[in-house]
């Protein structure tokens, strides 16, 4: 099975056919119920940031649409092909659907040129010089072509991330997933990964971004979606859902993550 990547189209992206198209997804863990029927259509160079609390389902849905977990019940199609389907080969969509984790999953005993090359080799079917060309092109996008020949251990975890960005883009996605990229990171590092995310997303690559970043969800997302209890609580440009949330459950969190130090109650007497 071949998958064609999304043509580009003139008009806006609401015009577009989506790459990523969701519908009335349920996922369970056994008794518990994560993901309540989500509906998410995501459209050629969109980038979409979705944000709630911990427990909302956010990674689950992410890790649907790569399958590396299978629905309950509902639909999911990636580039026109339903990834639900049972007979799917999944391994051909997943070439075109790139993944970033909140851990770097690089490989400790390989350089990062090995690191950016090997799946590129034997996935994608490039000869050694050719994978290393598009690794150290992807390297340089995140700012590390001197690092080639360091192993994971000799970088901060900030280099660690930008390196498994890197690897993703090596396999030339037209999708890229992100699940919380910054939350292993040292505050002092996480901008340098959010700088390389603005550049691709400026760059046109088609995000889904699983983040607690809202200065990044606000400057750089198409859409933000709030999720809360396995559903979308609202949905809508950053200006909305994070200037001017409309639904009680939104204002609430974000009036916790915004203001930290806010309680409802007064300071304790002494």
């Amino acid at each position: 099975m071949t998958l064609t990547p999304p043509a580009t189209t003139e008009g806006t992206a609401a015009d577009a056919a989506p790459v990523v198209q969701v519908r009335d997804l349920h996922k369970s863990f056994g008794d518990n119920l994560v993901l309540r029927g989500i509906e998410l259509d995501v459209t050629p160079g969109e980038v979409v940031c979705v944000i709630g609390p911990s427990g909302s389902g956010k990674s689950t849905l992410l890790r649907c649409v790569n399958q590396l977990e299978s629905a309950t019940s509902g639909t999911i199609r990636v580039l026109g092909t339903e990834i639900t389907d049972p007979d799917i080969n999944i391994d051909a969509v997943r070439q075109h659907v790139g993944m970033v984790f909140q851990q770097f999953n690089l490989f400790t005993h390989q350089t990062v040129l090995e690191n950016c090359t090997v799946a590129q080799r034997k996935v994608l079917g490039r000869s050694k010089a050719e994978a290393t060309k598009v690794a150290l092109h992807n390297l340089e996008r995140v700012g590390l072509a001197d690092r080639g020949s360091a192993h994971p251990t000799q970088l901060s975890g900030g280099q660690q991330q930008r390196v498994a960005i890197a690897r993703a883009l090596s396999m030339d996605p037209s999708i890229m997933l992100f699940d919380e990229p910054t939350s292993a990171l040292d505050p002092e590092l996480v901008g340098d990964v959010l700088s390389v995310m603005r550049d691709l997303a400026q760059q046109g690559m088609t995000m889904i971004v699983v983040t607690h970043e809202m200065a990044f969800a606000r400057e750089v997302a198409d859409r933000v979606v709030f999720m809360d209890g396995g559903v979308v609580v609202e949905s809508g440009p950053p200006a909305q859902v994070i200037g001017d949330p409309q639904e009680p459950r939104t204002r609430a969190f974000l009036d916790r993550v915004l203001n930290p130090t806010h309680t409802d109650e007064g300071p304790t007497a002494v």
